[in-house]
């Protein structure tokens, strides 16, 4: 459960309250993942150790509030335009207050990050079963970090690599604006993007009609 934690801090907006614990955390990495992903991970370690605050948050935001395909609200890129997307975030919200967890700074509930701490602080194969329904999401967005190159891609690999299930592909879509969740959940803090139309995989079923108990 603890990698799950770790890699929800290392996919958070960065922050010096996290960063001065970078060498905790890669050798927490070390200790709990193979040797191929802690391979990969090591030039996102070397990132976070050669840049100051303000320039990783530059890269952050470029990689993920400036790049629909990145995203990481997970919903946009499962339910899109759909209704569906209001409903599954209220059911998501619904289950994080029901353990305890509550999104801080009007976050939504979709976000990665947060589902990942969620994650950390549930039952093992709870945790699995849900991971195996959300990382055909995942997936899409590791694979849009390594078509542009980004140092957050063996981050996201990481991520997939919990999952006790391979990721199913999901096609892009147009896009629309974010208005409908910004009226239920409000603004996020780390920027706004769209929101993406029903991908042509109908099997992902992530948290829809689903409960976890």
């Amino acid at each position: 459960m603890e990698m799950y934690k770790i890699l929800s801090i290392l996919l958070s907006y960065p922050r010096q309250e996290w960063l001065k614990h970078t060498e905790e955390l890669s050798d927490a990495v070390n200790r709990l993942a193979t040797a191929e992903q802690t391979a990969a991970l090591k030039p996102f370690f070397v990132h976070l150790r050669a840049h100051d605050e303000i320039s990783l948050q530059e890269v952050y935001v470029d990689t993920f509030d400036r790049s629909r395909s990145h995203a990481l609200h997970l919903f946009e890129h499962l339910h899109g335009e759909d209704r569906a997307r209001g409903q599954a975030m209220v059911d998501l919200l619904t289950e994080y207050q029901s353990r305890g967890l509550e999104p801080e700074n009007n976050e939504l509930p979709d976000y990665l990050p947060l589902f990942l701490e969620f994650l950390s602080s549930i039952d093992t194969q709870e945790a699995e079963n849900l991971l195996a329904d959300a990382v055909h999401v995942i997936g899409y967005i590791a694979e849009n970090l390594h078509k542009s190159q980004s140092v957050y891609a063996p981050v996201m690999d990481a991520v997939v690599a919990l999952s006790p299930v391979a990721p199913k592909p999901l096609q892009a879509a147009p896009v629309r604006n974010m208005d409908e969740a910004l009226e239920k959940f409000g603004p996020t803090t780390e920027g706004l993007e769209p929101l993406l139309n029903q991908p042509s995989v109908q099997e992902v079923q992530f948290f829809r009609n689903k409960k976890l108990s």
